[in-house]
């Protein structure tokens, strides 16, 4: 019996199809060549599930918009769409990005990756150590490299040793942050050191230089004016598009470039190809000649160094290094790979979503995420009708309960308490996630270990 991947339109490009007898869809044998002697029975109406088109996805961004718009006006909460909200929710997303952009490489390669946090430490660290002596670039490169290492570690673990996945992504994390604090008291805070002398210390590395950044003239300076008239629609817009082109750091050109890169690498290219179906059923690539090991090993360290260059991010942002920097974004971006089912622009939206709720923090966040209560209620009470109607009585319930109780909370107060705002992105993330997970399509041989030569 032989077995070919191909690509199944709609899909994920990767499956595999046994020529010999075997079964149809329907569970009935097969005449040898794949198709069933048997009718499959006809699929329901309402268990076709369609993909999210271009077109669908920018009239949901659309509706984001005008619905953002419509908050501002009603609550005077002008740091909604503001340029400066928007310019910080996109610092923030992009190294939450870039960890879940390392864990969509892993996992598609069926290797999970919760290790992104310990990775994303490491990053950090080298791009401390080495940037306040050769400046910004060569930390980034330094990033790269110290999460590549921990991403080399996480394979030899799970691909060579067939350690469990979430054992040895726990002990990558554990392993990191012991590393990063012990060599962070022998390097950056040693008495009498360089270091110590330009002003590291035992919880952080000496400055290092800016990250150059860009703006584009004449644009910049219209788009701000535009938002400053606070007119409907138009000067949110304005002010989203002036984030955009404005002191944005080459750091995130490169982010927004990797992305575009990794779906062209994943889904467009025969690379990608052999690399996810590695994932989807490793007994069917290597019969076909794919070396299994080898794409897995390739996929964890890409991981590794994705989100150490995340990490690099961090440190680069704010010029040093400091212990605990990372402060669990490694594990946000899981969840945004989780919630983009696994492809580079979910994980783009997640990150989005979750930045601007970290971005919060730093931006008045009580009365903004006071205003983003009267949204959230709308949205929840939206979403009790269309459960109510598709049959959910429990869950439409639970969103009604849980709107009608955000709703009383914004009405009965004018702020929130700074504790909440932050824990504002880690409550976002868990509603998402519980949201999302009915739609949710992971890799089928996620998290198997797989020996070479195993399906002979």
């Amino acid at each position: 019996m032989s077995t070919n991947i191909t690509a199944r339109p709609g899909g994920d490009g990767t499956g595999s199809r046994a020529e010999g007898g075997g079964r149809d869809g329907g569970g009935r044998p097969g005449d040898g060549n794949g198709n069933g002697k048997g009718s499959a029975p006809a699929a329901k109406p309402g268990g076709v599930r369609r993909k999210l088109s271009y077109p669908v996805v920018l009239l949901i961004v659309a509706g984001g918009l005008v619905a953002l718009s419509l908050l501002r006006i009603v609550t005077g909460s002008n740091e909604v769409t503001s340029s400066g909200q928007y310019a910080s929710a996109l610092a923030a997303a992009v190294p939450i990005g870039l960890a879940g952009l390392g864990g969509l490489w892993s996992e598609r390669a069926g290797v999970i990756n919760i290790g992104l946090e310990g990775m994303m430490m490491l990053g950090a660290f080298a791009a401390g150590w080495v940037g306040w002596q050769h400046g910004p670039w060569v930390a980034a490169l330094a990033g790269i490299a110290g999460g590549a290492l921990g991403g080399l570690v996480h394979a030899i673990a799970t691909v060579t040793f067939g350690v469990d996945h979430i054992v040895s992504g726990v002990a990558v994390n554990i392993l990191a942050l012991g590393v990063v604090q012990f060599l962070a008291k022998l390097w950056f805070g040693a008495q009498g050191s360089a270091a110590a002398q330009a002003g590291g210390n035992d919880k952080q590395s000496p400055p290092m230089e800016d990250m150059p950044t860009f703006t584009v003239p004449g644009l910049s300076d219209g788009l701000l004016a535009v938002e400053k008239h606070h007119w409907f629609l138009v000067s949110d817009l304005a002010g989203i598009l002036g984030s955009l082109v404005s002191n944005v750091s080459w750091l995130t050109v490169l982010a927004v470039a990797l992305f575009a890169g990794s779906f062209y690498a994943l889904w467009r290219s025969p690379f990608g190809l052999r690399l996810r179906s590695c994932g989807e059923s490793p007994v069917a690539a290597e019969s076909l000649g794919v070396n299994v090991l080898r794409y897995k090993y390739a996929a964890v360290t890409v991981s590794g160094a994705l989100a150490g260059l995340g990490g690099a991010f961090l440190a680069i942002g704010v010029h040093i290094y400091q212990d605990q920097q990372t402060g669990g974004r490694g594990y946000i971006g899981l969840a945004t790979m989780i919630f983009g089912n696994w492809r580079p622009g979910g994980v783009a939206m997640g990150a989005g979503l979750f930045g601007f709720m970290d971005a919060l923090q730093l931006r008045a966040g009580g009365p903004t995420v006071h205003a983003l209560l009267l949204l959230v209620a709308v949205l929840l009470a939206a979403l009790a009708l269309w459960k109510l109607r598709k049959g959910g009585k429990v869950q439409a319930a639970i969103s009604g309960v849980t709107a009608v109780g955000l709703l009383v909370w914004y009405l009965v107060t004018d702020t929130v308490p700074l504790e909440f705002v932050e824990m504002s992105p880690y409550i976002t993330t868990l509603l998402v996630l519980s949201l999302a997970a009915q739609r949710l399509r992971p890799p089928k041989a996620i998290g198997k270990s797989y020996r070479r030569g195993q399906g002979t």
